[in-house]
């Protein structure tokens, strides 16, 4: 059976960044630890660039998972914000279910550590209520691959859509015309190749 293609819409699109903390961040053995860190970054500064409601969460702080990573603190200082005292699936906390239907968006954008506990989980669990949701895997991280294949496996076949930041961001943005300087300005902080190629467009182009 052919699903047909559901692309993202910045008019109707949530972000939820799940358990980016300190002490679940060392876990993460799949991706390399600075070009994990780098993407979620890049993926937290597509939904502020996009002007994407977002909702952080975090589990357990006090315990050894350790506090919100501090970057994206800054970045969303006025954002919703829920640390939940103990639920492992975050769509198990009150809290955090209210603030995501508060958005009033249907669909979902998730990443979080680790992939397949604190991103599957509410990703199972919004499917199951209806939203339609996008997992950004490179800004999602767990222990090995064995792990994180399973989790793939088990949200795509729930109906979850499997992308990458870079993915998601041109998917958001559509055409380049709506904002070039914007988008280069995005892509270059994060893919230092990007950076080489809007700086050779620059100067070609006499852009500042």
């Amino acid at each position: 059976m052919t699903t047909p293609y559901v692309r993202l819409d910045k008019n109707n699109t949530a972000v939820l960044l799940v358990d980016h903390q300190a002490g679940l961040l060392s876990l993460v053995r799949d991706i390399d630890p600075d070009k994990f860190k780098n993407n979620v970054l890049a993926l937290a500064n597509s939904a502020k660039y996009f002007n994407l409601p977002t909702i952080m969460t975090t589990s357990f702080e006090s315990g050894p998972n350790g506090p919100l990573v501090p970057e994206l603190k800054e970045i969303f200082p006025d954002a919703p914000y829920i640390a939940r005292p103990g639920q492992i699936n975050a769509w198990d906390n009150e809290d955090f279910v209210k603030a995501v239907k508060a958005t009033g968006k249907k669909q979902l954008i998730i990443a979080g550590v680790v992939t397949e506990v604190c991103v599957a989980f509410p990703v199972l669990s919004a499917l199951a209520e209806g939203f339609e949701v996008f997992v950004v895997t490179d800004a999602s991280g767990t222990f090995n691959e064995i792990t994180r294949h399973a989790a793939w496996d088990r949200m795509s076949a729930a109906g979850a859509q499997l992308m990458t930041w870079f993915g998601a961001a041109c998917e958001l943005h559509r055409d380049w015309r709506n904002d070039i300087e914007g988008l280069g300005a995005l892509f270059s902080n994060h893919i230092p190749d990007y950076r080489n190629l809007i700086s050779s467009y620059t100067t070609l182009t006499g852009m500042k």
